[in-house]
């Protein structure tokens, strides 16, 4: 909607611009042409031995200069153009530069929430100095157990970015019992890269005798993918080449790096996904919707953030949405811990408020309204999500 509305400006700011030039260029003209009459009849004086008063010329020269009235008009034709481009002004400011204080909430944080939040975003990125400077300034001394954490896996992405597989292969190792538990391959990912790398850089012999050490013992359970490694060997050298030139696509260190991550935070009771990035990426998501609310409720002298919940929907990309939602079939409101949903005795869910609306105000049994079934406030459970 909004870059709509930029459009629509600049778009007339353009048409404006057009007719501005095309008027002044047709004044122009108009006067070139009256100037170079004058000119000519003067000269004409000269060439025939006619005699013409010059300063009669020049009068009736600037008489039709006036009529053409170049200079009011171009005048009034510039003053519309920056009326224009004023106004488009304005809206790009307001459009791409608004006030986001109006969508400020009064609301009461938790310090120490937000410093382990901020303490782990910086222990993420790999800024360990400055983490541990936040801290000391902080006073968040158990925060520090995070850098353990990412710590040792900033080293193992460090050095699979310069091709080291060891420090990771060492982490598998280690977490072998749990990786089968989850069913993760992460394992077998490993020493397929290690083993397509020892194809490229040394011999044959080499890419067999680490095959038999470490990929033997998978073959039992990924034996189609270590057939297709085995095929490959016949190739050894100029992969790239080859029908196996897949296997040294660089994307495979990327989503290695990226399964490291995930599983390494899986594994850590850490989130994958950065909570500060997610807040401020929803945060910028949302912030239009909540700007114009913020403009709608100070025109009627009322404060949005003083509500429960909003009057209007901020719709956010299914990649910020972390639980359930659920919203009555029969009211149409998203459920909430004064209106939860309530499992009717026959399967169908129906907000808490709804079924009172049905049951007359808990006084009888109701009809399902999307079975025969009949129920009574008694029989409904509260689910929880």
């Amino acid at each position: 909607m909004e870059l709509n509305a930029i459009q629509d400006s600049f778009e007339r700011v353009v048409k404006k611009q057009k007719l501005s030039y095309s008027k002044s260029q047709e004044l122009i003209r108009q006067v070139g042409h009256e100037i170079d009459q004058a000119l000519a009849r003067i000269q004409s004086d000269n060439d025939s031995g006619i005699s013409i008063d010059p300063k009669t010329v020049l009068t009736e020269l600037k008489a039709k200069l006036q009529i053409v009235g170049s200079h009011n008009h171009l005048e009034g034709l510039q003053r519309d153009l920056n009326t224009s481009l004023s106004k488009h002004q304005k809206l790009l400011e307001k459009m791409l530069y608004p006030d986001i204080s109006n969508t400020y909430g009064n609301v009461d944080f938790d310090p120490h929430i937000v410093n382990q939040i901020i303490i782990g975003h910086v222990y993420r990125e790999g800024l360990f100095d400055i983490a541990d400077c936040l801290i000391q300034e902080a006073s968040e001394p158990e925060a520090k157990s995070l850098r353990l954490h990412f710590e040792e896996i900033h080293q193992i992405l460090k050095a699979l970015k310069s091709r080291n597989l060891e420090p990771a292969v060492n982490w598998v190792s280690k977490n072998q019992e749990r990786l089968k538990e989850s069913g993760s391959n992460l394992e077998l990912k490993l020493h397929k890269l290690h083993f397509v790398d020892i194809l490229q850089k040394r011999s044959r012999a080499d890419a067999v005798k680490y095959a038999r050490t470490y990929l033997a013992p998978l073959a039992s359970y990924h034996m189609k993918e270590i057939q297709k490694l085995m095929g490959s060997l016949l190739w050894a050298g100029k992969l790239d080449k080859s029908p196996y030139a897949n296997l040294v696509d660089p994307i495979h260190w990327e989503k290695l790096a990226e399964e490291l991550m995930l599983t390494y935070c899986n594994f850590t009771g850490q989130s994958f996904r950065d909570p500060l990035n997610v807040a401020v990426a929803a945060g910028a998501e949302g912030l239009p919707t909540l700007l114009k609310l913020a403009n709608v409720m100070a025109a009627k002298k009322q404060e949005w953030w003083a509500m429960k919940q909003l009057p209007v929907p901020v719709e956010l990309g299914k990649e910020f949405q972390f639980h359930s939602v659920f919203v009555c079939p029969v009211s149409r409101e998203q459920g909430s811990e004064e209106n939860p949903p309530m499992l009717l005795p026959c399967g169908h869910v129906l907000c808490k408020q709804s079924i009172s609306k049905l049951s007359k105000g808990n006084s009888r049994s109701f009809k399902c309204p999307y079975c025969p079934q009949n129920a009574s406030v008694a029989q409904c459970q509260q689910l929880y999500f």
